[in-house]
């Protein structure tokens, strides 16, 4: 998830736009959008991703199916605990108050995320179209121990693909005392090299295209494909009386469109950095798309089955009764003992 490469941007246009007497300081109301989405976002992410998580490990039967999903929560999950540390930075003006070791941590982590939610979302579309299109097939592979390798292969593959932001990133001091968290894609000291540069513009190309590739373009097709072929063997055999799952699924390619599109079309702009006012409105539309993609997803994906919905209810019903009963059962307790 490379917001953590806004910085980037941050640092070599925003001191154009602020000396500008037409635009007198739009960075600064960007950041502060962008911060509050990230804080908007962990905290509802957090309780609503948290719950999901604890109703699929503990309250549902263990299935295929509870296992890819409580797998495809547990990558947002990951990304929402760090979105306050993000936010931070922007609201101090970029700086990064949390050490190098962090900077890489951190950011290699949102990456894993991102990366990790996106495969899921690809391996549940083709879950559901070899359910449809090839039952007895998935009846004899599809098994618990199937279900962990494939697991065992989106978080393997996300890591890898996660690495180069991992060992490029780096804080890295600017004139005016502020320390920034961004990317050194040649992991060379020296900025202003025009040789350097050129090897640094490369080398963010190359990052550019493969994560747009295997990050966007990729599982945008193997998605469309697998809703398209399912809905319409499904439609073809009769095997729904309604139209909510081809909305669903129609819901689903739209919203993985929406939420991940203006987040590439940013970073495919900062290889220009010529675009002043068109980075700055993709950069506050990828904060606010990819937050609420954070919260939309799971509540979309998990919230179509009606036996989630149920248990979920239920086991909030439950969970409220549980905390309510002992709040009441400790305040006779106490009128007890004062009474005595």
């Amino acid at each position: 998830m490379d917001l953590i490469n806004s910085s980037d941007y941050l640092i070599n246009v925003s001191p154009l736009v602020r000396n500008s007497t037409r635009f007198p300081d739009p960075g600064s109301k960007a950041r502060s959008i962008i911060a509050l989405s990230l804080l908007a976002s962990f905290v509802i992410g957090t309780i609503t991703n948290g719950l999901y998580l604890w109703v699929l490990r503990f309250k549902m039967k263990q299935t295929v199916n509870t296992f890819l999903f409580f797998h495809l929560i547990l990558s947002y999950f990951i990304s929402t605990l760090i979105l306050p540390f993000k936010a931070t930075s922007y609201l101090q003006d970029n700086h990064w108050s949390f050490g190098t070791a962090m900077c890489k941590v951190f950011n290699g982590a949102l990456s894993v995320g991102m990366f990790a939610s996106v495969f899921f979302l690809s391996l549940i579309s083709l879950d559901r179209y070899l359910l449809t299109l090839h039952p007895v097939w998935s009846q004899r592979r599809r098994t618990p121990r199937w279900a962990s390798s494939v697991v065992l292969g989106v978080w393997t593959s996300a890591v890898a693909l996660s690495l180069p932001y991992l060992v490029f990133r780096e804080t890295h001091d600017d004139p005016k005392g502020i320390v920034i968290c961004r990317n050194n894609y040649v992991l060379s000291a020296n900025w202003q090299s025009k040789e350097i540069q050129a090897w640094r513009k490369w080398i963010h190309v190359a990052c550019f295209t493969g994560r747009f590739l295997l990050g966007f373009l990729l599982p945008f097709f193997i998605i469309t494909f697998c809703y398209g072929r399912a809905a319409q063997k499904m439609k073809e055999r009769g095997l729904v009386k309604s139209s909510k799952p081809f909305k669903v699924m129609l819901t689903a390619i739209i919203s993985f469109f929406v939420c991940w599109m203006p987040y590439h079309i940013y970073q495919g702009l900062m290889l220009t950095k010529n675009h002043l006012l068109s980075l700055q409105f993709t950069l506050i539309l990828t904060a606010i798309t990819v937050s609420f993609n954070t919260i939309f997803s799971p509540t979309l994906y998990l919230f179509i089955g009606e036996d989630f919905k149920r248990v979920f209810k239920k086991s909030i019903l439950a969970l409220f009764e549980s905390t309510f009963s002992e709040d009441i059962s400790a305040q006779g307790t106490y009128n007890l003992n004062s009474g005595a």
